[in-house]
């Protein structure tokens, strides 16, 4: 454990050395905190990437229920041949040509498809696409929610540790005032050397712990810069401090209720089970005759519908219905089918083992954060005890009424008193952070 410590604490001197550390102050409230990370956040910023990706797939999809125009053009040289000519061998009739070899060929065709009838594949594509956007969009949103907690989090475990330096360095003061008064009573004769080191000793172990907290306060401040996404060196400040427990979130059932409605995750399971209804109908549109309007117009030189023919550029048109069926294709349909049951079963499933998954969590971080409110209440009440032992004491040991390990005691009391209260007041908040976010209730 010393080791570590150790390591630690050279770590963090390392970090807080580097050319340019903190030298930039950037004083935060949390909403500023949150909206500064939600701003410069790069995995927002991939998941919304992904949404707009969803939302462009869906609109190819859709383009696909509308009649498409192609246009094509070909130049094509044709070897030489002789001339189709006929030679009646009537006198006064000469032969002529009925198909004269025309070498350069040229056509432009226009054509036009507009599907009629699909067995409704293309409007199951689209609601997928659709469905699938929506399920985007909740997976951005919990992404959002994720960050959120994560910047709440790593703001209160700064304040933490902020708190806990102010503990110690005061500690190394009221510790530091007892040696001094020990060395005067001892001066006097009131308490011996060793009552003396015993203080010192104290002393030498709170400083080191000094040294651990400020190297724990700059290594929060580096975590939060790193949850706001901004330079590490950052001296990033806070302004907001843990309170006492607050009204609200005392309701469990309306809780769990407001998380099955808002949940991100459980929208997007819904969404996806949507999407695997559309597969289903998508699979099943091979069942059904495909139907389209087709229409072309050729402008060719030669046009071969023209007879005879003719070496200039002629256009014509046609208009047809196409049907197609596919008889038989070894069963392909059927396994497709089932393929897109069984991920519509899959989805079913999923949201199911969501739902359960928020219930749990709803309820656990109800329950902790009921617990982290007890304790609050507890450790004021140790502190206060606390506190009042340790000026009786101090005033004894003065009067020489009390030894220096009394002293000791009463002081390490003390400290783990208010190391206590502050703890559990940050608890508390992260408790209602997770509360927060697991029962959809942020606010942010």
């Amino acid at each position: 454990m010393r080791t570590r410590n150790i390591i630690a604490v050279l770590l963090g001197l390392m970090i807080w050395s580097l050319p340019g550390y903190a030298q930039s102050k950037l004083p935060l409230s949390m909403n500023e905190a949150i909206s500064t990370g939600l701003k410069n956040s790069k995995t927002l910023r991939i998941a919304d990437s992904k949404v707009k990706q969803s939302k462009a797939r869906l609109f190819e999809i859709n383009t696909n229920k509308y009649a498409w125009l192609k246009f094509s053009g070909t130049y094509t040289r044709l070897s030489s041949v002789d001339p189709a000519i006929i030679d009646m061998h009537i006198p006064g009739v000469p032969a002529f040509n009925i198909s004269p070899s025309i070498l350069d060929n040229y056509s432009l065709k226009l054509s036009a498809v507009q599907p009629l009838f699909t067995g409704f594949k293309l409007s199951a594509g689209s609601d997928a696409a659709e469905f699938t956007w929506k399920a985007t969009e909740a997976d951005y949103n919990k992404e959002r929610e994720d960050l959120v907690f994560t910047i709440r989090t790593s703001y209160w475990n700064l304040f933490k540790a902020i708190e806990m330096k102010k503990l110690l360095d005061e500690n190394v003061q009221q510790v530091q005032a007892h040696v001094n008064d020990a060395k005067n009573m001892m001066n006097n004769g009131m308490v011996t050397n060793n009552d003396v080191l015993k203080l010192e000793v104290q002393l030498s172990d709170i400083k080191y712990k000094q040294v651990d907290a400020a190297n724990g306060v700059r290594l929060a401040v580096i975590a939060l810069n790193n949850a706001l996404g901004i330079p590490l060196s950052t001296g990033t400040q806070i302004t907001e401090t843990a309170g006492l427990p607050r009204a609200g979130y005392d309701n469990l059932d309306q809780l769990l209720d407001n998380s099955y409605s808002k949940r991100a995750e459980l929208k997007a399971a819904e969404y996806r089970i949507k999407t695997g209804e559309a597969g289903v109908t998508a699979a099943e549109a091979g069942w059904y005759p495909q139907v389209a309007l087709v229409g072309n117009y050729n402008y060719a030189r030669p046009n071969q519908r023209i007879f005879p023919t003719k070496d200039e550029f002629t256009g014509t048109w046609d208009a047809s219905v196409s049907v197609s069926f596919d008889i038989w294709d070894w069963n392909s349909r059927s396994h497709q089918t089932e393929q897109a049951e069984m991920q519509l079963l899959q989805a079913k499933d999923g949201l199911s083992v969501v739902k359960d998954a928020i219930t749990l969590e709803v309820t656990q971080n109800f329950l902790n954060m009921n617990q982290a409110k007890e304790r609050i209440a507890i450790s004021e009440l140790a502190k206060q005890q606390a506190e009042d032992n340790y000026r009786m004491t101090t005033d004894k040991f003065k009067q020489g009424l009390a030894l220096s390990s009394e002293l000791i005691d009463a002081e390490v009391a003390w400290l783990q008193a208010k190391t206590n209260y502050t703890t559990a007041l940050v608890d508390y908040e992260l408790a209602v952070a997770r509360l927060q976010k697991s029962a959809a209730e942020t606010s942010f």
